[in-house]
Parts: C-alpha cells; structure tokens; sequence
C-alpha cells in the first residue's frame, strides 16, 4: 500500500470514529480521482470535535454586553476587573531569570513568548502550508478625489496541486499615487474587496466615475486619501477570501487546504493566524512590486481585523508599522481583566475559530489566569517596530464605541508592553509605567511621542478619526515627508 493511499485510509478511519460518537456528523466523500472531501460540518460540530479532542465536558459562558438585567451582563466596574493583578513578566525567562539585554531578548524571551502564543493562543502555521503564486488580473489609471492613482487587482493563487478539492485565491487591491517618482511607503488594510461585501461603510465615488475611483469612508474620514496625500499607496486585502470567517469553514479555506479537508487539532492555526499569513503573502508580492517600497509597508485592521493586524505585526517583522483598532478581547485587550468581552466569549461557537483548538482549555476546566501570556507581549513582540494602539470612546454619548472591548485595559497592556520598547532603545507611551496606576490620558489626546503610540477619539467602532493623527506619527517614525 502506497503512503498517501494509508494516509488517506487513517483520514477516513478517524472521520468514521467521529461520526460514531457524533452521528449528525457528515462524512467526507471520495470524488471520483479518490481524493477525500472536505468534511461539511456546522460550527457547533466543529467546536464539539475539538472539545472532544481536549477532553472538554463544559465551557463557561461568556459576558453579555446587550442586556444589562442579564445575570451574565459584562462588567463595568473598576473595583472588579482585575481579580489577578500580576501578569507574566514580559522581560523574565521561564526559568526566572531577568532579560535584561537586547541580545537576550531577541535569542531567549521573545521565542519563549512566540511559542507559548503558537501553542496556546493563535496556533501554528503549518511547515506544508502551499506557496503563493501572485497575478495581476487588472490595472486601472483614475483618480482618488485630486490623486491620479493606479490601481492593480491581484489574486494570489495558493498551490493546491497536493489536495486539489479546495481552491484558495487571495484578492488584493493596491493603489499607488501614479505620478510617484519613486517607490511609496503603503498601508495595508484588512477589509473587503468585494464593494458588496462592504456592509455598513459608505462607498463614495471620489472622480464622479464609479469604475475604479471608489473609496470607503470610516467615521466620515476617507482613510484612502489621507493616506495617498500624504504620498503613500494604499491596498485592502480580503481575509475572508481565503479564510471564512466562521467554524464551519476551518475544513475549508487555507486551514482546510493544509489539513486536506479535515478537522483541525489543538494547535492547528485559528482564523487569525491565518489572516496574518495572508499579509504576509501580500507583502512577499510586494517586495517585487516596483511602485511599492517593502521596508515600508504598514498593517491596520478594524475590530477583529484590528486583532489579525496585531497578530500579523507581532508575528512578521517586516511589516514596518502599525494601526490596531479597536481590537478588544483577542488583540491588544489583556486577558486576565474582567470588563466587557471576556475569554470566555472567544471560546463560544461564534469565535472559537479565531483562536487554536487549545485555547478553548481557557473557558472551560483553566481561566484567563492561567494563560502563559497576555496582550502586553503579543504588543510587545512588535518592538522596537512603531505601534499605535486605536479606539474610540467607551462612555459618553450616543453612538461611541462602548465598554465592551475594555478600552482601559488595552492601555494597561501598552504600558505593560513598554519595557521592551525600553531595552531596544525606544520611546514607550512616555507614562511612569505602572499598568495598574497609569491614567489613561483624556480622549482625543495623543501618546505619539514614541514608537509604541496611544490615541481614543470621541467616536465609534473606527479608527477613523485617528487616522490623521496616525499618519502624522508614521511619517515621523519612517521619516516620510508628506507627498514625497
């Protein structure tokens, strides 16, 4: 009997085992060249699956952020969000030793913290995840308000030849100024391709021509042409278009394309991870793209995009800089504090697939306490890189943002966070450094005199209104003039 073809028989003797225990399981079906299909399961399936493999009876449940007479209402109370105080030191070792060189941090820390991410938190990329092989499907000269700018529609075609029964194409749009003398820094954004796809951003025609010259409006801020006047290209990748945003997807996408169309196991790599690997796959075609400068590309990203972007910064360090927006539970937020969105939340069937199968452990038999890490050192692993840390206001009237991603404690983890800025010779928030003491400085003032940055604005869900504050900041760090 050939390799692949046990293989494929060990697949489909572990597919039939659990659907025995979980009869409404689909099985996969072999096509006709024998390949196995990917499994078709629900979300629910999916995360019963990966309970099972932990040996998970029960999850707590999470907090209810829409009703307030719920007896599982989040909490907003100061005197009870942070029932443990001491958070893994981000500069000593597992033995318990101190770093306290950059050396030390860079050879012995900072894999510590990485692995401890990789198995626990975001899981692992796979060593046979498929290469990326990038297409210019379309280019388009227009203009963005006054801006000639051109812009180039790419699909990144994920080599599938190894199990051709999923598909992968990730879609790119990258928009450069096109009278630039020279190769232009660019900031990439997690969103959505598709304009349909765009939901509840309004799209604005900039040029009076609905081909090519459209751009997306947050928070009444053309984040677009803030970006491009200030002589920077701009590109949306669409995570969605190469990994669902959903449990029923992991069997699918490039998660499902890795494991052959079958169920994840406990350190297999979230939604999340995945995203991030997608930028990174952008940034390679970046490198060879001549109107791109690839040692100055930056990444941004919204809500749960702003998590992938945290992700992605902490993880590869060639991106430059970044943009975190209101990332919460999951990003910049720790996760030891009791406010708003709690871990408990991320293990549910509605975002487990964000995380590793492992983290769900953290909302069932061990809690937030127990993680081996929190938000401080996934910042951290982005030193000495500029990182600016984004909300909108979580009081006040309405239409802001709101408590539910813990806007304090997303602080708290950006002071937490400073030491490292620190040893490598950088500027942190400038604060004395304690994370449970330090205030919060008053919404619409800025932490920018260092490469890790802080602003809220008086808004809602967007970063919207910190972009102009941003950029002035990233021109700053990457010493790039406006409009050069």
């Amino acid at each position: 009997m050939s390799t692949a073809r046990g293989i494929h028989k060990a697949l489909l003797f572990a597919t039939l085992l659990a659907t025995v225990a979980h009869p409404q399981m689909a099985i996969g079906q072999r096509d006709s060249t024998n390949w196995l299909a990917p499994i078709k399961w629900t979300a629910e399936q999916d995360h019963q699956n990966m309970m099972d493999q932990l040996g998970i009876k029960s999850l707590r449940r999470g907090a209810d952020g829409s009703h307030p007479n719920s007896p599982y209402y989040q909490n907003t109370d100061e005197a009870k969000a942070n029932p443990d105080p001491h958070l893994p030191d981000v500069l000593v070792l597992r033995s318990g030793r101190q770093v306290t060189t950059p050396e030390e941090w860079w050879s012995e820390r900072r894999p510590e913290i990485v692995e401890n991410f990789e198995r626990e938190v975001y899981g692992r990329i796979p060593a046979n995840v498929p290469p990326v092989t990038w297409r210019v499907t379309s280019v388009v000269l227009t203009n963005n308000g006054l801006i000639p700018v051109r812009i180039k529609h790419l699909v990144g075609q994920v080599d599938n030849s190894a199990y051709p029964m999923i598909n992968v194409g990730i879609q790119l749009i990258l928009t450069t100024p096109a009278n630039a003398r020279v190769p232009v820094p660019v900031m990439m954004d997690f969103g959505f391709t598709n304009l349909a796809a765009f939901g509840r951003h309004q799209l604005v025609a900039t040029n009076g021509q609905p081909r090519g010259g459209l751009a997306v409006v947050f928070g009444g801020v053309n984040w677009q042409q803030l970006v491009l006047s200030n002589g920077w290209g701009c590109a949306v990748l669409d995570p969605t278009s190469y990994q669902a945003d959903n449990g029923a997807g992991l069997t699918r996408g490039i998660i499902g394309l890795g494991n052959h169309g079958q169920p994840r196991k406990p350190e297999d790599w979230g939604a999340l991870r995945a995203w991030a690997w997608g930028a990174s796959r952008a940034l390679d075609y970046f490198e060879t793209d001549r109107d791109v400068d690839a040692r100055q590309v930056g990444i941004e990203g919204l809500s749960r995009f702003g998590k992938a972007a945290l992700v992605t910064m902490a993880f590869d360090q060639r991106f430059a800089i970044a943009l975190i927006g209101s990332s919460g539970e999951g990003g910049a937020k720790l996760s030891r504090r009791n406010w708003g969105e709690l871990v408990e939340n991320l293990t549910g069937t509605g975002e487990y697939h964000w995380m590793a199968g492992n983290f769900l452990k953290y909302g069932g038999p061990l809690t937030a306490r127990d993680l081996p890490v929190d938000a401080h050192e996934l910042i951290a692993l982005c030193a000495p890189r500029p990182t600016f840390i984004s909300y909108g206001a979580g009081s006040g009237p309405k239409g802001v943002e709101g408590p539910w991603l813990d806007q304090h404690g997303s602080f708290m983890a950006a002071v937490a966070a400073g030491p490292v800025y620190r040893l490598l010779g950088r500027k942190d928030l400038g604060t004395p450094g304690n994370y449970l003491t330090d205030q919060m400085p008053p919404i619409g003032t800025a932490l920018v005199d260092g490469e890790l940055a802080w602003r809220q604005h008086n808004g809602g869900h967007t970063d919207g209104p910190n972009w102009p504050t941003f950029l002035k900041w990233a021109g700053r760090c990457l010493q790039v003039q406006p409009g050069s």
